[in-house]
């Protein structure tokens, strides 16, 4: 075989890996979380949940508490959740079902991103553990989005997963305090909102 076959080979070996990868990112979009979309007429599903959490990255970057790489911010909330594939998305008040998360999750990334070229399977792998680790400013303020957003469509949506049964203000708060992490200031206006919404009856004190 030539050297322009054998490098003709490696790329095609190359984006069918990609493409096998990009095809089965899809299935997030079945992925149900338990949050409605503002609204309340339907739950969302992951796939929407991080291509929000990106556009918010680009309009409230200002507000984070360290100077962040948008574009790296951008690639983390991008891939946080595509573990769910295999996992499914966790409901974060739900004690007994967050026990085994971490282990479901990390044998889903080891199949999903196993899919795509070393390369890749490293960056991808790499942006999904930072997110998780909180220990970078990009992740810290990835992690403030992620907490933020569902607080938001729950405030707007009378209570939304707030009423389920075991939440409560204690709960709430405990779950949402890594926001002041990523962005004093996004936690100053969700604190407030939270105090509202105790006093509304949104959330059982």
């Amino acid at each position: 075989m030539t050297d322009a076959n054998m490098n003709n080979a490696k790329t095609n070996d190359r984006l069918a890996a990609q493409l096998a990868f990009l095809l089965e990112i899809d299935r997030l979009k079945r992925v149900l979380r338990r949050t409605a979309i503002v609204g309340g007429e339907r739950r969302e599903n992951s796939a929407e949940h991080s291509w929000h959490l990106a556009v918010m990255a680009m309009v409230l970057a200002e507000h984070a508490n360290e100077p962040i790489d948008l574009l790296h911010t951008i690639k983390l909330v991008l891939v946080h959740d595509i573990v769910e594939i295999d996992a499914g998305d966790t409901f974060a008040y739900d004690a007994q079902a967050n026990l085994d998360k971490e282990e479901r999750e990390r044998a889903a990334a080891d199949r999903i991103f196993s899919l795509l070229p070393d390369d890749q399977r490293e960056e991808l792998r790499s942006l999904w553990e930072e997110f998780d680790a909180r220990q970078t400013p990009e992740a810290r303020f990835a992690n403030a989005l992620d907490r933020l957003m569902p607080s938001l469509q729950n405030y707007v949506n009378n209570g939304g997963t707030w009423r389920e049964p075991g939440v409560d203000r204690e709960a709430v708060f405990i779950r949402l305090q890594p926001i002041q992490e990523g962005s004093q200031t996004l936690w100053n206006h969700v604190e407030a909102m939270l105090n509202n919404a105790v006093e509304q009856g949104l959330i059982r004190k």
